[in-house]
């Protein structure tokens, strides 16, 4: 896990302070053979339970954790794919997929089982230059 705080140490209040921070949580990892993709998506949870402002990015292999139709009976692992449809029920609403990791792998938005921006690798950058913490897993 990498973590990146582009906020002044004297601004580390979080929402006990009164300041919501802007968290972007980055998925780069396929979503099994590592606990990376789950753990991250348990890290989203406890975070928006802080009433932060919490939004996700998927490239790389993250684009597989967001792909319909997951199979993972055979490798003896439970399929938490369906989970992403429960973020906006946390108020995690953000979703951002970069699009040369979907075209890379034969894939697009309505390959996914929840809805997302796609965005190029240039405006994903400066998306993430815009946050208060990005959190990449």
């Amino acid at each position: 896990m990498i973590v990146t705080d582009t906020t002044p140490d004297n601004e580390l209040q979080g929402h006990v302070g009164g300041k919501v921070k802007k968290f972007m949580f980055v998925n780069r990892k396929a979503p099994y053979g590592t606990i990376y993709a789950l753990e991250g998506l348990e890290v989203v949870l406890i975070s928006a339970a802080f009433s932060q402002d919490v939004s996700m990015a998927f490239l790389d292999d993250g684009v597989y954790e967001l792909v319909k139709g997951q199979q993972t009976k055979a490798i003896e692992m439970k399929n938490f794919s369906p989970t992403y449809r429960a973020l906006d029920g946390y108020d995690v609403e953000k979703l951002y997929v970069e699009k040369e990791s979907l075209e890379v792998r034969g894939l697009s938005e309505e390959n996914l089982i929840v809805p997302v921006q796609v965005l190029s690798a240039t405006e994903m950058g400066k998306l993430m230059q815009q946050q208060d913490v990005v959190i990449g897993f």
